[in-house]
């Protein structure tokens, strides 16, 4: 059900608004696991990164809900998430300060254009910065000279209007005027009039207009966070999942082989160096690991490597080598490595005196003077499968508490907007006399990582750390993975959000020699499908939709074009040719609740048929479907629509009367035949 849980979530965002609230943010079942990871990363979390990429805004409670729907139903909209704020009262002007800073809320910088603004209708002693404090015997010119200005500035993407009432002060008239000043601007302006029997009247005239007002600062904070927050996820939700057919393609093949080797010998954690050659079979770099299971193996291997050199633990059942003294950094000869390879082993036998044989790797000393730690994890959440999680790393991770969440498979614009909500992200950047370290290179691995857990649904957890970024490039100096063996038998099933299927492009040549592709559709294909739509006759439009259409709304074309590529699929036909029409038919399906059957449609251009087109989408569409377990395919079809009956009889359609729709039949196809 979760499939259709995202899906209906994703649909009725990209229609309207959808605020939601859950209960239970810190239920017991959220527990730590093994992983550095799982200390830091629950159910609660991962489940806001589910409902950011389906567009939804979450509230956390019944007052944040009643504060959303009040502005969202203004339908305000916001490029950034930077508040100006203009009042009368020093005091409510900080303490709404300090609530922007408490829920990540932007206070703008005014621009000096704006300052020397308001320098000339604002009186001497006003605040010169943000908040805007006009003074305890601002008129409602002063208020709304103030507003023009802010609206003005490139700098602000909303502003709230406070008033507290004092002896000069006229609410009714300062109301009037904000209203006025704001009724032709595109930016949010929220009010709050706080008071009692004197600010009723302002508040009555706000109810009936474009400026949503609220009862307290904190409030109008909240709500303007929770703005932003809606259209970062509308941004999400329009994303395209990033292809698995990446380049250069990852060995999925050897890495697999190593998961399984790994299983067969009854383990489920892979010790570093078999974590590292996962790592490296998808391209994120990795330091160089020699296994020794001796002194002298170890001095071999750190002679062969040159000083200095790191000896580490590499065994399984201590996944993490710095709780038992299992890490000697910065190792200068080979008499220290000796030394240090037999008080290791010592140490080891002297915790499980069982142990016949003691494994250790040595690697160089990874050596970068502006090298920041950074941590990269993943863990399966039993809900929404795979999440990834991104922030500062190093020995003290779980004290830090750095992290941001999201859902694979991710692009470049959702890695940099989760670096974004870390602390690292300041880390990365140049201070003191360090340059700023190389955000492709950590891009690319997160990335890297999300193809990774794409592919191989045995991942049950996993950490990079350190991952160690500088000014050059980013190296996994460490890594733990656990796996577990996976019955799965559809692609992307452990996923709660599907890859775009890239590997379900297919070339055809077209019986008047044409070439076409037919693909999964696009996001942005909203153009293209709105043309095709155009050049279709009204016969053929009304055997589609069965209606009177003459185009498709901007819903429908929203709805026909981001598709989630699991509940639902679309291919359209493309031509190559840049002189014909791009677009020459489109077939799709959406299954059913039962989960086991689909509704599907098809249409081919007038100018396009009887070139095989449409029996080529048909046949794609059917084979995506079974490939995914459904057994049944069926629509219903106009009688008159003889063109498709014939083609669909041709194809193994079964085709029904219905006794109750006159002129419309059923037709189906099981497809496990």
């Amino acid at each position: 059900m979760l499939g259709f849980f995202l899906s209906g979530l994703k649909a009725a965002a990209r229609l309207k608004p959808v605020i939601l609230i859950k209960s239970g943010r810190h239920e017991a079942g959220c527990k730590a696991a093994m992983s550095h990871t799982g200390a830091m990363v629950g159910g609660d979390n991962v489940f806001d990164a589910a409902i950011a990429r389906a567009g939804v805004v979450r509230a956390y409670s019944i007052t944040e809900l009643f504060s959303a729907a009040r502005i969202l139903a203004n339908n305000y909209t916001v490029s950034d998430n930077r508040l100006a704020i203009i009042t009368n009262a020093g005091g409510p002007g900080v303490m709404s300060t300090d609530r922007a800073e408490d829920v990540g809320v932007k206070m703008a910088d005014l621009s000096e254009t704006s300052i020397n603004a308001l320098n000339q209708v604002l009186p001497p002693h006003w605040s010169h910065a943000n908040p805007v404090d006009i003074l305890g015997d601002a008129t409602s010119e002063r208020y709304q000279h103030a507003l023009s200005v802010c609206l003005a500035d490139d700098n602000i993407d909303g502003i709230l209007v406070i008033l507290t009432p004092q002896a000069m002060t006229r609410p009714t008239q300062v109301a009037e005027s904000v209203i006025d000043g704001a009724k032709d601007s595109t930016k949010p302006v929220l009010a709050t009039w706080t008071g009692g029997a004197r600010v009723e009247e302002g508040r009555a005239l706000f109810a009936n207009s474009n400026v949503a007002h609220f009862n307290t600062p904190e409030e109008a904070v909240d709500a303007f966070a929770l703005l932003a927050n809606y259209t970062q996820n509308q941004i999400l939700l329009k994303q395209i999942p990033l292809p698995i057919a990446s380049e250069p393609k990852p060995d999925v093949t050897g890495a697999r082989l190593i998961i399984e080797r790994i299983l067969s010998e009854g383990r489920q954690v892979l010790t570093a160096q078999e974590a590292k050659a996962v790592l490296a079979a998808f391209h994120i770099p990795v330091t160089q690991t020699i296994k020794v299971a001796s002194a002298k193996d170890a001095m071999i291997a750190a002679q062969t490597l040159g000083f200095p050199v790191v000896l580490k633990v590499n065994m399984a059942q201590f996944s993490h080598k710095s709780d038992i003294g299992g890490v000697r950094l910065n190792i200068g000869s080979v008499q220290e490595v000796s030394k240090h390879f037999t008080e290791m082993a010592d140490a080891i036998k002297q915790i499980q005196p069982d142990i016949a044989e003691v494994e250790m790797t040595i690697e160089p000393m990874y050596r970068a003077s502006a090298g920041r730690e950074i941590m990269i994890g993943v863990i399966r959440d039993p809900v929404f499968g795979p999440a990834i999680s991104v922030g500062l790393g190093g020995t003290m991770v779980e004290i830090l508490k750095d992290s941001a969440v999201a859902l694979p498979p991710l692009n470049a614009y959702m890695a940099k907007q989760m670096l974004a909500k870390t602390k690292a992200q300041r880390y990365l950047q140049a201070f003191r006399n360090l340059p700023p370290a190389n955000m492709d290179a950590l891009i690319n691995v997160l990335l890297n990582v999300s193809v990774m857990v794409s592919e191989l649904p045995e991942i049950m957890e996993l950490d990079i750390n350190p991952l160690i970024v500088d000014d050059k490039g980013a190296v996994a100096v460490d890594a733990r993975i656990k796996v577990h063996l996976s019955h799965q038998l559809i692609r992307y099933a452990h996923m709660a959000i599907h890859p775009y299927p890239h590997e379900l492009s297919q070339s055809y040549q077209l019986s008047n020699g044409n070439n076409i592709i037919i693909r999964p559709i696009r996001p942005e294909d909203a153009v293209m499908e709105k043309d095709f739509m155009s050049r279709l006759s009204d016969k053929t439009k009304y055997f589609r939709f069965r209606q009177t259409l003459h185009a498709l709304t901007p819903e429908m074309l929203v709805r026909f074009t981001q598709i989630d590529y699991d509940r639902e699929m679309a291919f359209v036909a493309v031509t190559e040719d840049e002189q014909a029409p791009k677009e020459l038919g489109v077939g799709r399906y959406i299954r059913n609740p039962d989960g086991r059957s689909v509704e599907f449609a098809l249409v081919v251009a007038d100018d396009s048929q009887g070139l095989g087109i449409g029996s080529r989408l048909m046949k794609t569409l059917m084979q995506t479907a079974k490939d995914k377990g459904i057994s049944f395919f069926e629509a219903e079809v106009l009688s008159a629509n003889t063109a498709m009956l014939s083609l669909l009889t041709k194809l193994g359609f079964s085709v029904e009367k219905q006794n109750d729709t006159a002129g419309v039949v059923r037709v189906s196809k099981d497809l496990r035949g």
